[in-house]
């Protein structure tokens, strides 16, 4: 177990404080993942024993493309990022996931290797299972296994929508998507408009839309001059969240 890998999320000792507590505290936060949501108490309670706590500095790989697919990760705090490489060598970001997001499934599908990079945005605390245990609890709770099916349907409409994002010849279309995606995600609601925090550079939102930063930066400025959101120096904010949405429908 390394410094930063610790039972999920373990309160310091206090006084009259004591193991059940303390477990009573890691069920109640398992439980409100998405993917556990749905399973039964008993369900949640078998996973428990195998699930550690991590986090991460901004910027730091969660895991390489690559590498063998032996756990399954779920979001606590913070956000990742997902990155795999283009025919033409550019890294495009395939999606952006926040508390309640789990990642690495292709673990539990019996695929060997992760096909893309996590990476931290900013500070993150990420929960990791074996891959390998919950297959073999999967096998003995069938409410587990359709909760773990659930999650991976998810992530593959997930992966869908960002291929018809990626695919949208509009510019503006592509920008306003991933505008979208940040808002829904990670807006939070400040006089009005919604922050977007994480808010990406110019260069990460090239990587999330496979454009230039330099078409990024003008499409930005046009959504700007329009009204429908704002920007300064590390922030984007999203103003007129309607005229956005229907700019990334196209």
């Amino acid at each position: 177990m390394t410094t930063r890998e610790t039972l999920l999320l373990t309160p310091p000792a206090a006084p009259g404080s004591g193991r059940d507590r303390s477990l009573g505290r890691r069920l109640e936060i398992l439980s409100r993942m998405p993917w556990l949501a749905k399973a039964a108490p008993g369900d949640v309670r078998a996973v428990e024993p195998f699930v550690r706590s991590r986090r991460y500095r901004p910027g730091e790989l969660v895991y390489s493309v690559g590498i063998p697919a032996d756990h399954l990760f779920c979001v606590v705090s913070g956000a990742v990022r997902l990155v795999r490489t283009s025919a033409h060598g550019r890294d495009v970001v395939t999606d952006i996931l926040g508390p309640g997001d789990s990642f690495g499934g292709p673990g539990l599908l019996g695929h060997l290797l992760y096909p893309d990079s996590a990476q931290a945005m900013g500070r993150t605390q990420v929960l990791t299972i074996p891959a390998d245990r919950l297959v073999e609890m999967m096998d003995r709770r069938p409410g587990l296994a359709r909760a773990a099916l659930e999650e991976a349907l998810h992530r593959v409409e997930q992966t869908r929508q960002t291929i018809r994002r990626l695919s949208a010849d509009n510019p503006q279309q592509r920008v306003a998507a991933v505008l979208m995606l940040l808002a829904d995600k990670f807006g939070t609601e400040q006089d009005g408009a919604l922050v977007l925090a994480p808010s990406l550079t110019r260069v990460e939102m090239a990587a999330s839309t496979g454009l230039s930063a330099e078409t990024v930066s003008r499409v930005m400025s046009l959504l700007r001059d329009d009204g429908i959101i704002g920007t300064g120096r590390h922030w984007t904010s999203v103003l007129d969240r309607g005229r956005l949405a229907g700019i990334a429908e196209g």
